[in-house]
């Protein structure tokens, strides 16, 4: 039977970036040594970080006046990273949801955190508007996606202080306004590769900004210097990362991958509009293209497990939903094909017709 993969993270991976990377790791290139095993500073490893960041730029018409990096430490290390070289006097946050409370929850060890506007309020099912970002603020920080809570952020803000993102779950999803940004992280599982790298691109005015000392790994100056090699990178993750870039280069770029990722979102929030069985748990305007969280109806709720069984055994893995919404949550990032989409919603349809 097939499966359709629509786990959170790590989460679904194109199936020839798979092949190749399977490939490289057997033998790189044809140079007779696996990518596992090269050293990180051979030119055949630089020509893949090379290679790597110029596809980034590509991709995201990254300004010359940034860099980009590929770190450790997933997106949970830059919750602090980011305050440590940003945060002087106060930070500005907008909370959304589980990964936005992380973030200020770090940030609060290195000076006032203010958050401008939560969604806290109605557990995190839309994206607040209408609210101010402080201009004696160091930076502002958002969240682009919410992956627990389907929400989602689908413009490029104007702030008046550097702004900062966590695109851990929709990088590559849309296009970026980058010049917008000082600073956009996020970790690669979701939209990129595997888990094991994080991936920074930075605007070149931003490290160096505070006075105080910053230890070596975590200042950014220092893997700028180094390209993203002062210690030993995480080689094989970032192949991954360069061989979906190829993918995504070769379908056309982010635009055409915006495109389609409409079109498999609207299949499935018509499919949970249209069901009676079940609701969808985000604002509609606030709606995530990346997560569609949703629910039993009130009047079905016990047949929730049933459900789940019932879809699992179709072949659908990873709908449950996070413990903080409950109910289903399909994760349909960039490599989720349009036919798994099209199988869900068979999947509900015929479940609707089993019980009603």
């Amino acid at each position: 039977m097939r499966k359709h993969n629509f786990s959170a993270g790590p989460s679904i991976l194109a199936k020839e970036v798979i092949k190749n990377t399977a490939n490289a790791v057997l033998d790189l290139n044809g140079i007779g040594l696996s990518i596992m095993e090269i050293s990180h500073r051979g030119k055949d490893f630089q020509g893949v970080m090379d290679e790597a960041v110029e596809l980034f730029k590509q991709l995201l018409d990254i300004p010359e006046n940034y860099h980009v990096l590929f770190l450790g430490g997933g997106a949970s290390m830059q919750f602090c990273m980011a305050p440590y070289n940003l945060l002087n006097k106060k930070a500005a946050y907008l909370e959304t949801g589980v990964w936005a409370k992380k973030a200020i929850k770090e940030a609060k060890g290195f000076g006032e955190v203010e958050v401008v506007a939560s969604s806290a309020d109605k557990n995190y099912n839309y994206i607040p508007k209408g609210f101010e970002i402080p201009e004696d603020a160091d930076y502002f920080h958002i969240t682009t996606n919410n992956t627990i809570f389907g929400t989602e952020i689908h413009e490029d803000y104007d702030s008046p202080v550097p702004l900062v993102a966590d695109m851990s779950s929709d990088i590559f999803s849309r296009p970026v306004d980058v010049s917008k940004y000082a600073l956009i992280y996020g970790g690669a599982q979701k939209n990129l590769g595997p888990a094991g790298v994080t991936f920074v691109i930075i605007r070149d005015d931003i490290p160096g900004r505070l006075e105080r000392y910053i230890p070596t790994m975590l200042n950014y100056k220092t893997h700028i210097d180094q390209g993203s090699m002062f210690n030993t990178p995480p080689c094989l993750p970032i192949y991954t990362c360069l061989e979906t870039l190829r993918w995504l280069k070769k379908l056309g770029g982010v635009s055409v991958m915006q495109k389609m990722n409409r079109e498999k979102a609207d299949i499935l929030y018509g499919e949970i509009e249209r069901n009676p069985m079940f609701s969808g748990t985000a604002e509609k305007d606030s709606r995530s293209l990346m997560n569609i969280c949703f629910v039993m109806e009130e009047k079905y709720k016990e047949l929730e497990k049933e459900f789940l069984e019932f879809a699992t055994s179709r072949g659908m893995v990873g709908i449950k939903g996070h413990r903080s919404v409950g109910g289903f949550r399909a994760s349909t990032y960039n490599a989720m094909p349009r036919e798994s989409i099209i199988a869900l919603v068979d999947v509900m349809k015929e479940f609707e017709k089993k019980n009603l």
